[in-house]
């Protein structure tokens, strides 16, 4: 066989038309499948979910922030009890001390816990095999209303409770969790998972979050063993979820309520977010105005069909068994058994292998030379990200994303198309089509074996195109001119309705400050689309002479387009994406009083201050541990504030017994203002503590802890010390008054609160020697 092509079409024209039509058709397929389905009216059956109705609950519960502990939240948990109510269910509250889950590490450097106040109620079923738990929290971050973070999980809930009770009941209870304190350290959750006799025999929990504002509502995690699960998701009307999302959440260090219940053998379950519009996230700006009722529609189908199939299985049978590989394509789930993995992966290898001893010429060179768009554009990508941020400073203060991040997106893939096209341009003559062909489908194949060892549930990303697309070449070789290219065409839609839709999900879960993810997915799509690229070429083999010289300049024409457009995308961008009252630049301040001596400061956690924070901070960030040691090694931009008359946190011994070189004191630390937590730090070694009624592990001198959403009571402490003299402690408070203190200049237009959960703090510190 020649090294010019895989194949030659009798009809070069006709080929490119029918390239071009497939792969469009079949982009525009992989997209849809991954997006939300239109938001019902009020007006919609009972038994059906409405967004329109769900979107009440929102604006009600959205109205201004309600951080646990909060008299908004008490608002907040009033209106859940009422509806719960008026449906005819008997809601209960759980009203318990937690502590921070396991692996979740504490801004105190020790214990973390919380007063939690958890709304549950229970839809019986018929002839109930086992319980099926819906979970969201309905406490927001102490900055943000909350519409989507957590608003749309809460609102999702009840308007599947209304369906639920409207009509046929499930056979199995469903069990409706509204949890407390998830902002402040996941206890409502873990309170439930470990204090509440309905989570004793465990079952089946179906966690609703947001993290933005639109988007799909992605299945992104699953507990393990879960080829059942994902068989049941399958059936809901809009899977969007792949196994790739779950391997890579379970390498992060980010957990959700869903993590109690996961760590817990007798619970299997699902967690699903939207994530799109990221720099809403915990911040002000989380209204219901900003969220899409469409990803909320998604929400609520999803989950009310997902209640209804869990509701209507024999719970006792639903055993764990492997870790199923799935994702989504135009109208269904596809799905099957992690098993698999292995044999698909080296099958495409083998195939690749295959195809490279057909073409065989030049095929060293073509391997090595496809690894440079992999490696290229990323490079690129990351570089467009640090140049939009060097333009426009605020960048660099977002949490994940712009507000309008669609332009920089197309931006990052039209880049990466640039990359490949140009390179195949360059290098098609020289080294031949066939030869870069299958060098790009090797990476492929290599890529699908590494990720089959390293996170089995993303192989298929490389390996199911690499397989394809290898078979449908193999075929090519071998077939009449027209039907290989049907061949060719054919095999291309694989990666296309593959890695399109994974590309589109990536960009709002990892957002922009990683584009090169998205870039080097990008690059893969475009290798594995080599053969079929080949057919619309506008430059022909075998030219010679200023013909030759023109098929060059056409040949590189696609990527200086590509060029072009990625130009024109971020200019467009920038035009777009500008801040103003509703979409500010994020700033993060704090204040800190010393009750000690009556000195205060300011504090931020931004590297590069904002021309408004700058006018409080200044110098070179510093940790502040001597004073506050509930900020940890943290480290800080600080500048002098004016002193307020706050008062400082009470640390009272009630009691105290002795016994060799350990002293056994009872405390009770007790804020004398509005505080969302209070901490306490002990010099001395600690050997046990009991804090609220909860027995704790004790830790080396320096241990603290962090009470959130404190009882109006305070908080007894019982702490036994290695240490017969007098023991220092350093008590200190938090509340979000920060507009109030002496000094406070307000933010102009267009700058606003970064959504973090130190954001607007106002600390004030105190030590006891006792």
């Amino acid at each position: 066989m020649r090294d010019s092509a895989l194949v030659r079409p009798a009809r070069r024209g006709l080929a490119a038309a029918a390239v071009l039509a497939v792969l469009v058709l079949a982009g525009l397929a992989g997209i849809r499948s991954i997006l939300p389905p239109a938001a019902r009216a009020d007006t919609a059956p009972a038994s059906e979910f409405s967004a329109e109705r769900a979107f009440q609950t929102v604006r009600t519960i959205a109205s201004s922030p309600h951080p646990a502990g909060s008299a908004a939240n008490d608002r907040v948990r009033e209106h859940l009890i009422a509806t719960l109510t008026a449906l005819g269910l008997s809601p209960e509250v759980q009203d318990v001390v937690s502590e921070q889950g396991a692996g979740l590490s504490s801004s105190a450097g020790g214990a973390g816990l919380a007063r939690v106040r958890n709304v549950v109620a229970v839809v019986p079923g018929t002839a109930s095999t086992g319980r099926v738990f819906l979970v969201a929290h309905y406490d927001s971050a102490q900055v943000a209303p909350g519409a989507n973070d957590d608003g749309a999980g809460t609102s999702t809930i009840l308007e599947t409770a209304r369906a639920l009770t409207s009509g046929e009941r499930p056979r199995n209870d469903v069990v409706l969790v509204l949890t407390d304190a998830e902002e402040a350290c996941l206890c409502g959750a873990k309170a439930f998972v470990e204090q509440h006799p309905l989570a004793r025999d465990g079952g089946v929990v179906l966690n609703l979050e947001a993290r933005g504002s639109s988007g799909p509502a992605i299945m992104f995690e699953t507990s393990t063993g879960n080829a059942r699960l994902v068989e049941t998701y399958a059936k809901v009307p809009y899977p969007v979820g792949t196994s790739f999302a779950v391997e890579i959440y379970r390498l992060l260090p980010n957990d959700t309520d869903f993590t109690p219940f996961r760590e817990t053998d007798s619970f299997q379950g699902l967690n699903t977010a939207y994530i799109d519009g990221a720099a809403v996230y915990h911040a002000p700006t989380d209204k219901p105005e900003t969220m899409d009722r469409d990803s909320l529609q998604h929400h609520g189908d999803n989950a009310l069909a997902l209640a209804r199939e869990f509701g209507a299985l024999d719970l006792g049978a639903l055993e764990r068994g492997g870790d199923a590989t799935y994702f989504p394509v135009p109208g269904l789930l596809v799905r099957y058994p992690g098993e698999l993995v292995w044999p698909l992966a080296a099958l495409a290898l083998v195939a690749v292998a295959a195809l490279g001893w057909v073409v065989r010429r030049r095929l060293i060179a073509g391997i090595g030379l496809a690894l440079l768009p992999i490696v290229v554009a990323p490079l690129l990508a990351q570089g467009l990200w640090a140049l939009l941020v060097l333009v426009r400073p605020e960048y660099g203060g977002l949490p994940i994303d712009p507000y309008r991040p669609m332009w920089y997106r197309l931006a990052v893939i039209t880049l990466a198309a640039a990359v490949v096209l140009i390179w195949y341009a360059l290098l098609r003559r020289r080294i031949g089509p066939a030869a870069l062909a299958v060098g790009g489908l090797t990476w492929l194949a290599v890529f699908g074996i590494v990720l089959a060892a390293f996170t089995p549930g993303g192989s298929y990303l490389a390996a199911l195109p690499a397989l394809a697309v290898a078979v449908s070449a193999l075929i090519a070789t071998r077939a009449r001119p027209g039907i290989a290219a049907a061949v060719l065409i054919a095999g291309a839609v694989v990666p296309v309705v593959i890695l399109l839709p994974t590309v589109l999900m990536l960009f709002p879960a990892l957002g922009m400050p990683m584009a090169g993810v998205g870039a080097f997915l990008t690059v893969l799509l475009g290798l594995s689309l080599l053969p079929v690229i080949d057919l619309i070429h506008p430059a022909p083999d075998g030219a010679r002479g200023m013909e030759a010289l023109r098929a060059r300049r056409l040949g590189a024409l696609p990527g200086l387009v590509a060029v072009v457009a990625a130009i024109a995308c971020t200019a467009t961008g920038l035009a777009v994406d500008r801040f103003d009252e509703e979409h500010p630049a994020l700033t993060h301040l704090m204040y800190a009083l010393d009750a000690d001596n009556g000195t205060a400061r300011w504090l931020s956690e931004e590297v590069e201050p904002h021309e408004w924070t700058a006018g409080y901070v200044s110098g070179t960030p510093t940790t502040v541990t001597d004073t506050l040691p509930a900020f940890g090694a943290e480290e800080l931009l600080t500048g002098p504030a004016q002193a307020a008359t706050l008062p400082a946190p009470a640390l009272t011994l009630q009691s105290e017994t002795a016994s060799g070189d350990q002293r056994t004191m009872r405390l009770l630390l007790d804020p004398q203002r509005t505080a969302r937590f209070t901490t306490l730090h002990v010099s001395a070694e600690v050997v046990s503590a009991t804090v609220g009624g909860r027995t704790l592990v004790g830790g080396p001198a320096g241990w603290g802890l962090v009470f959130h959403a404190p009882p109006e009571t305070g908080v007894e402490i019982t702490l036994t010390v290695r240490q017969t003299g007098k023991v220092t402690f350093r008590a200190m408070d938090g509340s979000d008054d920060l507009s109030a203190l002496p000094g406070f200049r307000p933010r102009p237009a267009g700058v606003g609160v970064l959504g973090s959960h130190s954001s607007e703090l106002v600390a004030v510190a105190k030590t006891y020697n006792l």
